[in-house]
């Protein structure tokens, strides 16, 4: 079994789980929306809001360590494949 995607996935290395460079585009830019976001709610004094918004990023953050690390993954398993956006 692979170890770039998560146990009992549908999806083999040949065809992944998820499009991991897709998820990683969109999980980066989750992040920097949400932290404009954050720093613009609070300087408003919306601080509820800007509280939720700089969660959000937290989570764009941990998306975007285990994205990343299962790309590693998959580039050690496929040494010179290179893939597109949407794989």
């Amino acid at each position: 079994m692979t170890r770039s995607q998560p146990r009992r996935a549908r999806g083999t290395v040949g065809h992944a789980y998820s499009a991991l460079n897709l998820r990683l585009a969109l999980a980066a830019f989750g992040l920097v929306t949400m932290t404009v976001f954050a720093v613009w709610a609070f300087r408003v004094h919306a601080g509820w809001l800007g509280v939720l918004c700089a969660l959000l990023a937290a989570v764009a953050v941990v998306d975007l360590v285990v994205v990343q690390r299962r790309r590693v993954a998959r580039r050690r398993e496929e040494p010179g494949a290179h893939h597109s956006l949407f794989e």
